[in-house]
């Protein structure tokens, strides 16, 4: 869970994750926390490797966390402000959203920085589609839709730029090079499908 709003100068109200436990859905209890040295902003679950990854976002730094032992595993230097987060779990690919480009970190190797790429400014939340090797990244205030093929080693590089609206910002992966954007403003979903 993530609350607060580090760019408007609202901190979380505490420098936690939180921990339900869901053995009864519609009653979730508290099941205790992970301490943070800032306010969490997006996640990403590697299911695999039992890891959950998240945002600094006043600090600029991504942390791995392990999810059995409930510590954080890794904390990297990532960049200013950045929000959301997507993993390759297979190739351990950490994408990180920054105000106006997007990093792939290496997991395996301390975080190092693999790629860049700008997208335009305002983006905040990302999605990635492994079985296409697709990262989909929605810039608010440049109004268009970046689709990023993911090598091997971490570079990325744009093989389509969508028109949006301003403000769309959300995208959410569908895989089959089928893509969902919010449009908080307007009240719509996008629908893009890479020809």
């Amino acid at each position: 869970m993530t609350s607060g709003a580090p760019p408007l100068g609202i901190p979380a109200a505490e420098l936690a994750i939180k921990i339900f436990d869901a053995s009864q859905p519609r009653h979730l209890k508290p099941a205790g926390k992970i301490p943070l040295p800032g306010s969490a902003e997006g996640y990403a679950v590697d299911n695999e490797h039992g890891l959950f990854y998240t945002n600094l976002e006043e600090i600029g730094r991504t942390v791995a966390i392990d999810v059995r032992k409930r510590t954080v595993l890794s904390n990297w230097r990532s960049c200013e402000d950045p929000s959301g987060v997507a993993v390759d779990r297979k190739r351990s690919f950490v994408f990180v959203a920054c105000v106006d480009h997007i990093l792939a970190l290496d997991a395996v190797h301390d975080g190092r920085v693999l790629g860049s790429l700008m997208t335009g400014a305002g983006v905040d939340n990302i999605d990635y589609a492994e079985d296409d090797q697709l990262l989909y990244v929605a810039a608010a205030t440049a109004a268009k839709l970046t689709i990023a093929k993911v090598d091997d080693h971490g570079a990325m590089s744009a093989i389509a730029t969508v028109p949006t609206t301003a403000g769309v910002r959300s995208v959410i992966a569908a895989g089959h090079e089928r893509a969902y954007l919010i449009n908080p403003i307007g009240g719509r979903i996008l629908k893009v499908e890479r020809q």
